[in-house]
């Protein structure tokens, strides 16, 4: 029996609003957690800390194929959120071949802050990235909540667990 097992990701599907945009995303960038950290140092102590002091802003871009006025047309509205969906299949993998496949699922909300008019060259097609500022994202593999964020709601759950739960009761909200 094999000891290795590696796990492979490498397609999705990109819905916005819940419409299925199949086909016309090129490529997505997910929101990348940051947590800020505050250094610590003091008298007496030989080197200095760094400790969570927050989260970083969250962005996602997006890169179409091609040009697409529906999904610019609400790329192009700052003041309206517009929520995400990416939906992957993860597999894994040993010495005996692919031995599980399961979903992974990715949700983020949030505003547009760049909508390209594209990049048009002769005999290529147009490239059109856009970005969002992201104020909630969300993980579930196989049914199980990897985390959640939500920075308008102060949630940070990782698993299940509210790791914000005592510092929301320490400040009364």
């Amino acid at each position: 029996m094999s000891k290795i097992q590696i796990n492979k990701l490498i397609n999705a599907n990109i819905y916005m609003n819940g419409n299925n945009l199949l086909g016309r995303a090129e490529e997505i960038q997910l929101p990348q957690i940051k947590h800020k950290m505050a250094e610590h140092k003091a008298l007496g102590m030989v080197g200095s800390a760094e400790f969570f002091a927050g989260i970083d802003k969250l962005e996602c871009k997006i890169k179409w194929n091609a040009l697409y006025p529906d999904v610019l047309r609400t790329c192009a509205n700052p003041f309206v959120a517009v929520a995400i969906q990416v939906r992957a299949s993860l597999e894994t993998y040993n010495g005996t071949g692919r031995i599980s496949e399961v979903p992974a699922t990715a949700f983020i909300s949030g505003t547009f802050k760049e909508f390209p008019l594209g990049t048009i060259k002769p005999g290529d097609n147009a490239e059109y990235e856009t970005t969002m500022a992201v104020t909630y994202a969300k993980l579930i593999v196989d049914g199980a909540e990897i985390f959640e964020i939500d920075v308008l709601e102060n949630i940070y759950k990782v698993g299940s667990v509210d790791i914000l739960s005592k510092y929301k009761s320490n400040i009364g909200g």
